[in-house]
């Protein structure tokens, strides 16, 4: 599994700056710690609400935390929003993220911190993502329950928006 995770950071660092369609990205790791990355989302869709505020709040990137499991590829990584704060987008307390691809369900060891990082992009602006204006912040903690319910919603209903009366 270390190779696998140790092939992805070669990978995307020695691109340096990483653009898709979609999105240009940096990563680097967290205390040198090869399982837990900061990626850098630079850009996105410049005619989204999201970069409209970016641009307001002069906001460079907003930074993402990205875990992964000791048996990656075969389990998706943790990937929440750290800074700044937005809303939408598909984000939820914490900065934790609604994406199918990112839960065990959804998961295929055949994604790429590329492809990841690109739905994550994409995700924002579909859900028309804002920054924040208050003083909020996000808290792995947070975030962490935030999935675990995700998680518990899913299972229960499958991927499709539950009864109002049940959440």
């Amino acid at each position: 599994y270390q190779r696998r995770v140790r092939e992805a950071v070669v990978s995307t660092q020695s691109t340096g700056d990483i653009t898709t369609n979609v999105t240009t990205f940096t990563v680097e790791l967290v205390n040198d710690n090869l399982f837990e990355w900061h990626v850098k989302l630079h850009t996105v869709d410049k005619d989204s609400s999201l970069a409209e505020g970016m641009r307001q709040n002069n906001i460079t990137y907003i930074l993402l935390n990205m875990s992964f499991p000791d048996n990656f590829p075969f389990a998706p990584p943790f990937v929440r929003v750290v800074a700044p704060i937005v809303e939408g987008g598909y984000v939820l307390d914490g900065g934790a993220l609604c994406l199918e691809l990112l839960t065990p369900t959804g998961w295929t060891a055949a994604y790429t911190v590329e492809a990841i990082v690109t739905q994550v992009g994409s995700a924002l602006i579909k859900g028309n993502a804002k920054i924040a204006k208050d003083g909020r912040k996000f808290t792995l903690k947070a975030a962490q329950a935030s999935y675990k319910s995700l998680i518990k919603t899913h299972e229960k209903y499958g991927w499709v928006t539950p009864p109002k009366a049940e959440g």
